[in-house]
């Protein structure tokens, strides 16, 4: 297996990757559940296939299975959608290290999904809240002498 060119670190490198999860984040809170899950699982096994041909042979259909399991259990919980990114964090840098990049005219993605993908799989650890909720309106309880809550 030819060595690869490691992408090298800068300031931007590292920066716009974390606002691509933030943008992530927010677009994803803005559907409710259950389809908030659906979409995280279905589009975390997406990911898990995203370096089929990625130069680690046998071993990209084994990392692919594993995604597919954890998308699954990531349909009932959100950890495991958050152990998905975690590892898929993990096979980024190995390609961006060792393997093909992910997209082959743009190698410097996987050195980025590297730095994404963790900041996904905490807010995915966490629960995957609504980032949202405090802006959203609640609607004024009225109590029986008319007072609001």
């Amino acid at each position: 297996m030819p060595l690869a060119t490691p992408t090298p670190i800068t300031v931007p490198g590292v920066i716009a990757p974390i606002v691509i999860a933030f943008i992530f984040i927010a677009l994803c809170s803005l559907l409710r559940e259950p389809t908030r899950q659906k979409f995280s699982a279905v589009f975390v096994a997406g990911a898990g296939a995203a370096y089929f041909s990625g130069g680690f042979g046998p071993w990209e259909i084994a990392f692919c299975a594993v995604i597919t399991l954890l998308a699954y259990r990531g349909l009932t919980d959100y950890r495991a959608i958050g152990v998905a990114w975690l590892l898929h964090s993990g096979w980024d840098i190995a390609h961006d290290l060792y393997g093909n990049p992910i997209i082959p005219f743009a190698p410097e993605l996987s050195f980025g999904c590297f730095v994404c993908d963790p900041v996904m799989a905490i807010w995915y650890l966490v629960g995957a809240p609504d980032v949202w909720r405090r802006f959203r309106r609640v609607p004024q309880v009225m109590t029986t002498a008319g007072d609001k809550l």
